[in-house]
């Protein structure tokens, strides 16, 4: 290897893991920012915290890597301009294409191991990754109680409130449905104000209500099939105490095979079965409805014209039954009662090919959904190479290192 080629690698591998490392922290921040109240106050330990950023982190690995590779190629480039260095090289006859040489050859092999990453890496983090998160927000399900919305999440309630206090923990207009008895909505609470507190074991949940009411239905549970009357009660309270068992305290793991048909979870192979599949299954059913409309009022009866292998006799039966002819032999009354028919026949196939069409257009969307998933393969790979043939140039007509216009042009370009 010539000097030329150790001093531009040199100068490209710092940037590279530098930024690289900045855009997946930065990420990794978001990711945090965005899911902090699913994550706070789970009591969760550290391992399973670490466990969940470092699948993350790999999960953001295709969008930190272009664009790591983009910054890094133009400051590697813009310090060079900077510093005169390109100035001199191109002094002694050697051109730019020249410089980059030993970059491109290392991207080739980012490139080649960014694709193998994306196959066989990508699909098992995003399926960890998923599953972690799903059995994290199944824990301690009372925390995830948000106001102006009905909360199930608790077993044989459901619960809403119109606003909490999350320094206080105070909650007003809460509206309470007990379905511990299966037996509907027959046993509501509706409090003015109160609070929601654990217990000292952290086994059940306390809600203390302040100035309501309640509400109950006394009847049976088979009263949906009996004629019988049975009397409706209700309360008021000043004060009154609600006690929820609670499941789920511990973190149970699920397993990954919960999310296996997800697109963002499977490999080339995987996807091509999906895809084979879902399009097989798709041409059937479109097959199936088309065979379905024909056995419709609408064409249900034969086309004996067709059928007829005679066409003297096939114009004779025509003009016998001509329709005009036919139409104008009825009476009013048949008239208008044809015509009803007709139009409920039209409005009926209407109705069941639209019906039709939402479904296959739905089946449409997911093929679609694995194919572009397919096609997302190789974009981490291309996106590697592209954008060091965009910084690279770039950061050589700019000449300005460091992070402040390489990051302004790179978050442009990658946006």
């Amino acid at each position: 290897m010539k000097r030329i080629d150790k001093f531009v690698l040199k100068s490209f591998l710092g940037p590279l893991v530098l930024t690289f490392f900045i855009v997946l922290f930065i990420q990794i921040m978001q990711f945090l920012w965005m899911y902090v109240d699913d994550l706070a106050g789970k009591g969760l330990e550290i391992n399973v915290l670490m466990e969940l950023l470092f699948q993350f982190s790999l999960v953001f690995v295709p969008t930190a890597l272009p664009l790591g590779i983009l910054l890094a190629s133009l400051m590697t480039f813009g310090n060079m301009g900077e510093n005169f260095e390109l100035t001199a090289l191109k002094s002694s006859g050697i051109s730019l294409q020249r410089i980059m040489r030993p970059l491109i050859v290392l991207l080739m092999f980012i490139s080649i191991a960014s694709f193998f990453f994306a196959n066989n890496v990508l699909p098992y983090s995003n399926r960890k990754a998923k599953t972690l998160m799903y059995d994290i927000q199944r824990k301690r399900p009372e925390l995830n109680i948000q106001a102006g919305s009905f909360y199930n999440g608790l077993q044989g309630f459901s619960i809403k409130i119109g606003s909490k206090d999350p320094e206080t923990n105070r909650l007003e207009r809460i509206l309470i449905y007990d379905h511990r008895d299966n037996n509907g909505n027959t046993s509501v609470t509706y409090a003015d104000s109160g609070y929601m507190r654990l217990t000292p074991d952290e086994s059940s949940l306390v809600f203390t209500l302040y100035n309501g009411y309640s509400y109950n239905d006394i009847n049976e549970k088979n009263a949906a099939i009996s004629n019988r009357k049975y009397p409706f009660r209700s309360a008021s309270f000043g004060e009154q105490s609600l006690l929820v068992e609670l499941s789920g305290f511990d973190l149970d793991r699920s397993d990954m095979s919960l999310f296996s048909s997800n697109s963002t979870m499977l490999d080339l192979s995987e996807l091509n079965t999906f895809i084979d599949s879902l399009t097989t299954r798709l041409e059937k059913r479109r097959d199936n409805y088309l065979s379905e409309f024909n056995l419709t009022r609408i064409y249900a009866r034969k086309n004996y014209l067709r059928e007829s292998e005679n066409t003297d006799t096939a114009t004779t039966i025509y003009e016998k039954f001509n329709i005009d002819t036919l139409y104008n032999s009825l009476t009013v009354s048949q008239r208008e009662a044809t015509l009803g028919i007709a139009v409920k026949n039209a409005r009926a196939g209407s109705s069941y090919i639209i019906e039709k069409n939402q479904t296959l257009h739905r089946d449409e969307k997911g093929v679609r959904k694995y194919e572009i998933e397919w096609h997302k393969k190789f974009t981490l790979a291309v996106a590697c190479v592209v954008f060091f043939f965009i910084g690279a140039p770039l950061g050589a007509i700019i000449r300005k290192g460091g992070l402040g216009m390489p990051v302004v042009i790179s978050v442009l370009f990658f946006v």
